[in-house]
């Protein structure tokens, strides 16, 4: 195949090269998938203004996230098993990420541990944090961050109950994997996926395993995954975990503009219009068409970021148009990551800064700043 030109061509690459139920556990949206869908067709919905007869020279996709600098409002969103989409998954996109000047946020449910990250990587990332029970863990997760030098926290609201995937339970997909008949034969159709696994060691959960009470080993991490998410998670944790942690914090998993306030008035220095990717709440609003809502209730208070169906630089032009001061891609990434590893991720990351460079000239814009409604068709 030629050079992919697309999120959507490295898609077809990575599902090639992924076992079947890896593919499918980051393709994946809970139930009937209308969540995930919409996060994605939404986006088309949104039209653009063409300007013509403007200076286009000069243009600039630099902003900042949280006070970070970043070569254009785009980050890596938190994803579980990153690692099982391409050998030491998390660590080649993390490093893809700072090579473009783009943040990297590592999820609790990774397979490459903090330490491990930090060890390939120079400058400051960031860390996902899923609230369990056992505080303690949380707590030596939050000590963890800080001395592998993170530079934000971000916490997911939205999984205190895990939604139901269908794709996961018809591939017997569990945590860890189990090595069934089917799931063997999947591996074994993906020959150059197997030979970079057998060529790491890490292949489980590395945040977990070895540093959560009783999970010596990696039989121990279904039952630590069953019991553990926190179904108690309220507001009132809140201030606890921002205490302990003493950095910049960001909320995940905002869809409403009641608990948009609710976030702010944590003291919490972002939030994220997030639906967790269409993988809990199905028939939930995507995450674009509740953008402007949750920007109008508190954007004057909080800085407000979008999580959810991007897949080019155009879906990143609109929800900066429409008051989003950053956003995170995750399965585009992933793709990139399972269809050619490091290298990838990167071209993931050149596809979406040329589509956002493009359109944006096209639009009568030279500074990614100044970026507004006045570019969405119907809008000024």
């Amino acid at each position: 195949m030629a050079t992919p030109l697309t999120i959507a061509d490295l898609k077809k690459l990575a599902q090639r090269r992924v076992p079947k139920m890896f593919f499918d556990y980051a393709d994946s949206g809970a139930w009937t998938e209308s969540t995930y869908r919409a996060n994605e067709s939404d986006f088309g919905e949104i039209k653009l203004r063409q300007r013509v007869l403007v200076d286009m020279t000069n243009r600039t996709l630099e902003t900042t996230m949280i006070g970070q600098k970043v070569s254009m409002p785009v980050a890596f969103a938190p994803t579980g098993m990153t690692g099982m989409q391409h050998a030491d998954g998390e660590m080649l996109a993390a490093r893809a990420a700072e090579e473009f000047g783009v943040p990297f946020t590592l999820s609790t449910m990774s397979i490459c541990s903090i330490e491990d990250v930090a060890s390939v990587t120079t400058r400051p990332f960031w860390f996902q944090l899923y609230v369990m029970r056992d505080k303690d863990f949380v707590l030596d997760l939050i000590r963890r961050a800080k001395a592998a030098k993170c530079s934000a926290l971000v916490l997911t609201a939205d999984l205190q109950i895990l939604g139901q995937r269908h794709k996961d339970l018809r591939n017997g997909l569990s945590a860890p994997p189990k090595l069934t008949a089917k799931h063997i034969w999947q591996m074994a159709t993906r020959p150059s996926w197997c030979l970079d696994m057998l060529q790491t060691k890490r292949r489980y959960f590395g945040n977990i395993v070895g540093h959560a009470k009783n999970v010596a080993n990696v039989a121990s991490v279904p039952k630590f995954a069953h019991e553990q998410f926190d179904p108690r998670l309220s507001w009132a944790d809140i201030a606890w975990i921002k205490e302990q942690w003493g950095g910049p914090l960001i909320i995940k998993g905002i869809l409403d503009p009641e608990d948009a306030k609710a976030a702010a008035d944590t003291g919490a220095d972002a939030i994220i219009v997030s639906n967790h990717g269409g993988r809990q709440l199905d028939g939930a609003p995507s995450s674009i068409s509740m953008l402007p809502a949750i920007v109008e209730a508190v954007g004057d208070r909080i800085e407000v970021h979008l999580d959810g169906g991007i897949r080019s630089g155009q879906d990143v032009l609109k929800a900066v148009a429409l008051g989003a001061k950053g956003t995170y891609i995750g399965r585009a990434f992933l793709y990139g990551l399972g269809a050619m590893g490091k290298d990838g991720v990167t071209l993931a990351l050149d596809i979406i800064r040329k589509e956002m460079d493009i359109t944006m000239a096209l639009c009568g814009k030279r500074d990614i700043n100044d970026v507004n409604a006045s570019i969405i068709s119907g809008r000024s």
